[in-house]
């Protein structure tokens, strides 16, 4: 089961006097996420680094930008993969404080300033939806609107001379859907 934050979350680490701000937030996509980046980056212009990693359906985009390759992004993607995160954004920004971590006191930090705030995180799980076009006669338009409303499906309708249908849901309902409309059309309903 993959899972989301029901609201963003922050942090606050100080080591060696270098300031971690880290914030993990749900996003629905790749370009959401950049948009956020960016956000950050305009709030934070003094900040030495500002390293991410962002997690949407299994792909990642990531950047230590600017500290050694391994030591930022990485141990944040860890943190997100081993609570079975998804449609996420850790950012941590980093203000320096003058004196070096090495790999491993850097490591510590990044991971430190994600895995903290995930500790009383409201988690919800993540649901995947997916399309369902049918053509059918308008004879069967009861029916659909029933199976729709009875698997809290999103229905859209086209009148032409066939009803053109386009439902939105979870894959099983979907099929679930799909199957008993068939049977009760003895199978005049088409999949487009």
């Amino acid at each position: 089961m993959t899972k989301t934050l029901a609201g963003a979350l922050h942090s606050e680490v100080i080591i060696k006097k270098s300031r971690f701000l880290g914030c993990i937030e749900p996003i629905d996509s790749h370009q959401a996420g950049k948009q956020r980046l960016a956000e950050l980056k305009a709030q934070h212009p003094e900040a030495r680094h500002l390293c991410f990693c962002m997690l949407v359906e299994g792909q990642v985009l990531q950047s230590d930008d600017g500290e050694p390759s391994g030591t930022a992004a990485l141990p944040m993607l860890r943190v997100l993969q081993h609570k079975q995160l998804d449609r996420v954004l850790a950012t941590v920004v980093r203000y320096f404080g003058g004196t070096k971590l090495g790999a491993g006191g850097l490591v510590r930090a990044y991971s430190q300033a994600i895995s903290e705030p995930l500790n009383s995180a409201d988690l919800i799980e993540v649901k995947t939806l997916s399309e369902l076009c049918l053509q059918l006669d308008y004879e069967f338009e009861s029916q659909l609107r029933h199976q729709a409303e009875e698997r809290a499906l999103t229905l859209e309708v086209d009148y032409q001379q066939q009803i053109i249908a386009k439902l939105t849901g979870e894959a099983e309902d979907l099929e679930l859907c799909r199957v008993a409309l068939q049977e009760a059309s003895s199978g005049r309903i088409q999949v487009l």
